[in-house]
């Protein structure tokens, strides 16, 4: 994987040559036209200094934007469409947007401040930003993906973006990347940046594309290296299309990677590299694992030549390194790290053995009657059950201890809809539920669902009753 060294992402996409392109379901556009014109409806030098906001349903607007911006904006912000309208004033007010990118479909925002208004797209049509100088110190915005309230912003630059591409992966330069991820989310802009530092080509999902639609497009395109998260990856796997595509290297991160997971991906794809990585917007990428197994080498922690400096304090997974997003922009995420420069993630590891396995987001913990129990932990042997395609686990309200452990499951298409299967699989899984976890973590209702929603960070939905 090339350096980035101090030049900018137009360059080094750019400079790379060759019949490159990325393609969306509405159509393909090769890289190599930027040299001759621009998707931005104004010149570059308008542009230079500014905090541009990029609004599109479509995904491929934004790349082309991005990629032309980058070196010549003071700060991007990367828009997922879903954010709500109403928190738009705000965040356009704590991250200084002045300009607004848009290509029109998405309904307008009144930003309650004096903002420009330029048009962008997916087709190159406008003048050419060839010549220009691109010495500016680009801020690159993503947002979390929280559920609730405003979603913080958290600021990176290229080199904390690009810094966990170094990671021995040797990829050719006809590689055909994709991900289930949306580019404005933290883990779809990684694979991005890897598709255009490497000089290879990307396939870009869409929301609203059915899953089979995607994977037969994915296939036809040649696509090699794709990435996801563990509920996009069960998704694939409940259609029937999975078997359109032959990667030679699939990724999970996001969520929880069980063991359960990355059995039937090595079953679906027995000629690829299965790997599962830690990361998240605020602290990067930290590790990824090539091993087949569940979690991590207990190894990795304090490991003295790591790129990423880990350690587990209080339960939960701490983060220092060069790849850490440099700041967030809103008052209450500004100051990331701790004192030591540690960023806390939030997810709760154990260990077990000389593996460290993860069992849970702290927010996320069931209460039964003073005793903690964490969702993922419970899904994770629940999952082992081969007629399970996925589980969710919730709290149900009691009178007695507060809250009960409740499991919803979707099972294999063919033995859906069969009642006397259902009551064999679920005495099954209980048993194993009561052989493997504390009595106080095994469901004491488990009940069958035709499927479960993903939010657009690609995570699932968690409910609570």
């Amino acid at each position: 994987m090339p350096k980035l060294s101090r030049r900018s992402l137009w360059e080094v996409t750019l400079g790379g040559g060759g019949e490159r392109w990325i393609a969306d379901r509405h159509g393909t556009i090769v890289l190599d036209r930027l040299r001759s014109g621009s998707s931005l409806a104004v010149t570059a030098r308008d542009l230079r200094g500014s905090s541009v906001l990029i609004r599109s349903e479509r995904q491929l607007p934004t790349i082309l934007a991005a990629i032309e911006l980058d070196g010549i904006a003071r700060r991007i912000l990367l828009c997922p469409p879903d954010l709500a309208p109403d928190h738009l004033p705000g965040i356009a007010a704590d991250a200084g947007v002045d300009v607004v990118l848009s290509d029109g479909s998405l309904p307008p925002v009144d930003l309650g401040r004096s903002v420009r208004s330029v048009e962008c797209s997916s087709e190159v049509t406008c003048r050419s930003l060839v010549g220009f100088e691109r010495g500016t110190a680009t801020e690159w915005v993503l947002f979390t993906s929280g559920t609730t309230g405003r979603p913080k912003m958290i600021a990176h630059t290229l080199h904390s973006l690009t810094g966990p591409l170094d990671d021995g992966l040797a990829v050719a330069t006809d590689a055909v990347w994709s991900t289930f991820y949306d580019v404005r989310r933290y883990g779809g802009l990684q694979i991005l940046l890897r598709a255009l530092i490497g000089g290879a080509s990307m396939v870009v999902s869409d929301a609203a594309e059915p899953v089979s639609d995607f994977l037969v497009r994915a296939g036809a395109s040649g696509v090699t290296h794709i990435s996801g998260t563990p509920s996009h990856w069960r998704r694939v796997l409940m259609s029937p299309a999975a078997s359109r595509m032959a990667p030679a290297y699939v990724r999970l991160s996001g969520e929880v990677a069980d063991q359960a997971i990355l059995d039937h991906l090595h079953a679906a794809y027995p000629d690829a590299n299965v790997a599962h990585a830690f990361a998240s917007t605020e602290a990067g990428v930290a590790f990824d694992v090539r091993d087949g197994l569940a979690g991590f080498p207990a190894s990795l922690i304090g490991a003295p030549d790591a790129k990423a400096e880990m350690r587990v304090q209080d339960g939960t997974l701490r983060i220092r390194s060069s790849r850490m997003a440099v700041h967030g922009l809103a008052a209450q995420t500004r100051d990331l790290r701790d004192d030591s420069g540690f960023i806390d993630t939030g997810d709760m590891v154990e260990l077990r053995g000389d593996r460290y396995y993860f069992v849970g987001r702290r927010e996320g913990v069931i209460n039964v009657g003073g005793q903690k129990i964490y969702p993922e932990e419970v899904e994770a042997v629940i999952n082992l059950h081969p007629d399970v395609q996925v589980s969710r686990v919730r709290a149900r309200s009691n009178p007695i201890t507060g809250a009960v452990v409740a499991a919803e499951v979707v099972l294999r298409t063919d033995i859906a809809g069969d009642a006397a299967a259902f009551a064999a699989i679920r005495e099954a899984i209980l048993t194993h539920c009561r052989a493997s976890l504390a009595a106080h973590k095994v469901p004491v209702s488990i009940s069958q669902v035709a499927s479960l929603a993903i939010a657009a960070s690609g995570k699932l939905v968690r409910a609570h009753a």
